[in-house]
């Protein structure tokens, strides 16, 4: 089984940013913790801050991947063309946020690109990550 990760802007800050919200660890040292826990599949992750590289990934991978988790971080909250890529695409996706956007401001509360998801996990920190690999294997 392929599952790639795709983040969006500002989240190879992840362990510098903002920690009250984010939390302290690096995405680089989760992202070894999920690649041990789960070897039998080919966990891969791209990470930009160019909506335009996001859309790209989502194109090269979403008709030979078995899944997609996408924080798409900010984009989620404006990105039309995002949302329309996701929809274009085979592979399932699954939208991610470590926080709760809910209990955040407003504008968080709108997703751009939940339309065509298979599902939608936040607040759960880093272990987003997780319940959405382990949505892909049930």
């Amino acid at each position: 089984m392929n599952i790639i990760i795709i983040n969006g802007p500002n989240l190879n800050l992840l362990g510098q940013r903002e920690p009250g919200v984010y939390g302290s660890e690096s995405f680089e040292s989760y992202f070894a913790l999920l690649k041990e826990r789960y070897p039998a599949i080919r966990l891969s992750c791209f990470q930009s801050n160019i909506e335009g590289e996001i859309i790209d990934k989502l194109h090269e991978t979403g008709f030979t991947y078995d899944g997609i988790i996408l924080n798409a971080g900010g984009y989620t909250h404006t990105s039309v063309a995002i949302g329309d890529a996701v929809k274009a695409i085979k592979t399932p996706v699954v939208e991610v946020h470590i926080s709760n956007v809910h209990a955040r401001e407003d504008f968080r509360k709108v997703s751009m690109i939940s339309a065509g998801m298979k599902g939608v996990i936040t607040g759960f920190g880093m272990d987003s990550y997780r319940l959405a690999v382990e949505s892909f294997i049930v």
